[in-house]
């Protein structure tokens, strides 16, 4: 008997190719979806609702504020959640990140505001909004990990970039539910508790996640952890004291990513709508057509990642980055809705070919047995750099210096990125899933 279920054990454990892709797909459409109309609501909606005793420009500072409370709390997550996913799994792990992520987000669409509550509200919704950020830190690396571990050789980063388009689909459907809500009710509706709905009905989108999720078996790479016993204690501790080098190269690479989209997004929907006069449903409109090229180009990235390596690609990438911020003055402050159209398109292609290969090579630096963590603390380390408060400092520098401050902003970030990227080793020929 115990030699018939050693045979039967890889049967088990092996996982349907295109479950495994749309398990890694609709988990972080989902929590990228509850993370975007967070940020869409924090530049339209929050202000108003939550900070009504401040003015205008203060109020908006503030509910950036709470959004950046997220990607300090990430890392914490990704501890928290590379801690399990290291010690008990990837799937278990991945169900629990979502269904932190998708009550958190729940819970902000049934909040009480500030008319009602007083300055109670602002602190519920800080609260939720660390619950997000916690389940977000854990969730987008175990995406990631659950295609690269199952990958064929060869495929790793191709499979590693589905993951990453569920980024472009959830921002697609956050900004469309929110132009679909700005279509068919008035403003006072909206305002009153059209806002809620998007928050809300992200449970049935949970729900559909989980479905999919714990269908799944655990993923070959860990597995042979398991087999061998030589699960980590302490991840964390394995990976400040052992990997150092490479938590810290990585991150600093990963910052690019951040800025250039978040500047791309929020700041220039905050700046689009406030300063530059454009209605909110316009210019939502135009980041809404504009994703298509970040969801276009990050299929293009990994297939540029296996033909000529998850080094060479994003070195050229940084490179593009940073000469498009020297464009970011000259078109979004030009008036010209093409022109700002163009940016829009130009920064998230960028964006795409930034954010396309990243899972893969945060993913190859580590070996299997802190994979989880290392990847996450990267990942979510580099938000907190590159991510938390861009939309604060980019809104600061522009009051301050102008749109041509921002852009250098971010050509510096690119720029930084770019010297990690140099120094990190190429893992494109490494069999990186038999690295215990």
């Amino acid at each position: 008997m115990s030699s018939n279920s050693t045979t039967v054990t890889p049967e088990v454990a092996s996982n349907s190719k295109v479950r495994v892709l749309f398990a890694s797909l609709v988990g972080t459409t989902i929590e990228f979806f509850d993370f975007y109309i967070y940020a869409t609501a924090a530049v339209l909606i929050f202000p108003h609702l939550f900070f009504p005793e401040s003015s205008d420009s203060a109020a908006v500072l503030k509910s950036l504020a709470t959004f950046a409370i997220a990607f300090i709390a990430r890392p914490i997550g990704a501890a928290i959640f590379g801690h399990l996913g290291d010690r008990i799994g990837r799937k278990a792990t991945l169900v629990a990140a979502l269904l932190t992520m998708g009550i958190s987000t729940v819970c902000i669409g049934l909040l009480p505001t500030y008319a009602q509550i007083g300055v109670v509200a602002p602190l519920l919704l800080a609260l939720c909004r660390l619950g997000q950020g916690l389940g977000l830190g854990g969730e987008w690396s175990g995406a990631v990990l659950l295609a690269t571990e199952n990958a064929p050789e060869g495929k790793r980063a191709w499979y590693g970039m589905f993951p990453q388009l569920g980024a472009p689909i959830g921002f697609i459907l956050a900004t469309g539910s929110f132009l679909l809500l700005n279509a068919f009710m008035t403003e006072q509706d909206f305002m009153a508790w059209g806002w809620r709905i998007p928050f809300i009905s992200s449970a049935i989108l949970v729900l559909v996640g989980l479905y999919i999720r714990l269908k799944l078996h655990e993923t070959p790479a860990f597995q042979k952890v398991l087999d061998k016993q030589k699960e980590v204690n302490i991840p964390v501790k394995v990976v400040f004291t052992k990997h150092l080098p490479m938590l810290i190269l990585g991150t600093i690479a990963a910052i690019c990513t951040f800025v250039v989209f978040y500047l791309t997004t929020v700041f220039a929907l905050n700046w689009g709508t406030t300063k530059l006069g454009y209605e909110r449903g316009a210019f939502l409109e135009l980041q809404l057509i504009a994703t298509l090229c970040f969801a276009a180009f990050i299929p293009v990235s990994a297939i540029l990642a296996e033909k000529f390596g998850r080094k060479t690609t994003s070195i050229a990438v940084c490179v593009l980055s940073a000469l498009f911020g020297l464009c970011f003055a000259p078109l979004l402050g030009s008036g010209n809705p093409v022109l700002v159209f163009l940016f829009l398109c130009l920064g998230l292609s960028i964006m795409g070919l930034t954010y396309g290969p990243i899972g893969t090579v945060l993913s190859e630096i580590f070996p299997t047995s802190v994979r989880y963590t290392g990847s996450a603390l990267t990942f979510n380390l580099a938000g907190i750099f590159g991510a938390s408060f861009a939309p604060y400092i980019a809104t600061k520098l522009a009051e301050s210096y102008g749109l041509g401050a921002v852009g250098l902003y971010l050509s510096l970030a690119s720029i930084l990125s770019l010297i990690a990227f140099l120094l990190i080793r190429e893992t494109k020929h490494e069999d990186v899933n038999n690295q215990i």
